[in-house]
């Protein structure tokens, strides 16, 4: 008998306590004693929690002989030489009692206990199958609670946060979000009453089904920048109606401006393209009627499309401005290119000639004349410039 073997013993046992608290004490443990179990774990849980309740009481019977162990060899003497046998027994015999269910009736002693007599080491091994068992379990209601809980836990987050934006969206996005709501409850609730439904024992582990969780994840996800876009839209919503009101009315005064200059160059100039169409006043009262409802998404809708027929008949102003005073620019440079080729013809010496007289004449009243026929005008002075080109040559 030596000191090392029962510093040993005792330090097992210190080791067992220890990890036999953990277990009790664990939030597993604790969560699934308070809660209503459902399904599997309804099932699982009592046997464990009855494995667990006989695991104690063995340990109480097996530390009984420790602490005899303790007292009878440990500290700075040896043992009595009176009490080796018995400190020799409880190392090695069968000094554990252990709580046994009743046998059988036909099978039962009519003296028997139905208790059963082990050595530390088999008393230990008994512990350490009843702890695996119950260990089991509760490892295997902390995968799903950690696997489960994570997409939970972030679609949570993200539907508190869009909470207070929800209200006012309008219908379909409240609907959807009470959805969500309702999804999420119903999975935690479902998690937390029968997590061990969601686990499938598999050969060095078990898998968890988090199909449910990271849909809904992926459903707030989808969810979450909608509503923020419908807020952003929402708090813009009387901003980008002014923005339109001012912007028609820019418009407006920009297309008088074009038509000014429009019938200035037809006063001038022939032919013109159309007056610039009118600007539509913006749907006012249906704009308002849809911010009213909440349709923010319509909203939304409806003013892009008025910015957008805005924009289009904005850029048809310019173009018919644009238009108007390239004709009149068109028709000055007429006039420039015949003064250039009546002085070329001066100095060819053909000024008198009257073919080319005639040919100038032409073309000078169709670029004097209000409004200038710019096609006819333009032809009458390629005309007379080819004229002078075939006098150049004649001469």
């Amino acid at each position: 008998m030596t000191a090392e073997q029962v510093a040993a013993v005792l330090a097992e046992r210190d080791v067992i306590q220890a990890n036999l608290l953990e277990l009790d004490g664990s939030f597993v443990k604790r969560m699934l004693d308070g809660a209503v179990l459902t399904g599997q774990t309804r099932e699982r849980w009592p046997a464990a929690v009855a494995t667990l309740a006989g695991l104690w009481e063995t340990y109480l019977a097996y530390s009984a002989v420790v602490d005899r162990i303790a007292l009878l060899g440990s500290g700075d003497r040896r043992p009595l030489k009176k009490d080796l046998p018995e400190l020799t027994g409880l190392l090695a015999g069968a000094c554990v009692t252990l709580p046994g269910a009743p046998a059988p009736l036909g099978r039962r002693d009519l003296a028997g206990t139905g208790k059963m007599a082990v050595t530390l080491a088999a008393a230990v091994e008994t512990m350490r199958r009843s702890f695996t068992e119950v260990t089991e379990v509760t490892s295997a209601v902390e995968a799903v609670w950690t696997a489960v809980g994570a997409p939970l836990d972030a679609a949570a987050e993200e539907l508190a946060r869009s909470r207070p934006l929800v209200a006012g969206l309008g219908e379909e996005i409240g609907t959807a979000f009470r959805d969500a709501k309702a999804a999420l409850d119903s999975l935690r609730a479902a998690s937390n009453a029968d997590p061990l439904g969601l686990f499938s024992p598999m050969q060095g582990g078990g898998h968890v089904d988090t199909s449910a969780a990271d849909r809904l994840r992926e459903q707030v996800a989808e969810l979450a920048p909608k509503i923020a876009e419908l807020d952003r839209l929402r708090g813009q919503a009387r901003h980008k109606i002014d923005t339109l009101i001012a912007a028609v009315k820019a418009a407006r005064a920009d297309r008088q401006d074009a038509i000014a200059a429009w019938q200035r160059a037809a006063a001038r100039v022939a032919p013109l393209p159309p007056l610039p169409p009118d600007v539509a006043e913006p749907p006012l009262a249906s704009l308002g009627a849809l911010a009213a409802a909440g349709q923010w998404s319509r909203l939304g809708a409806e003013l892009g499309r008025c910015q957008a027929e805005l924009a289009a008949a904005a850029a048809q102003t310019e173009e018919v401005r644009e238009t108007a005073a390239a004709s009149v620019g068109r028709r000055d440079e007429l006039r420039g290119l015949l003064s250039a080729y009546k002085a070329k013809a001066a100095r060819l010496g053909a000024a008198e000639d009257t073919e080319l007289a005639a040919h100038y004449d032409q073309a000078y009243d169709l670029l004097w004349t209000a409004p200038c026929d710019l096609a006819a005008a333009g032809s009458a002075v390629s005309g007379y410039q080819r004229a002078i080109l075939a006098t150049k040559g004649r001469r």
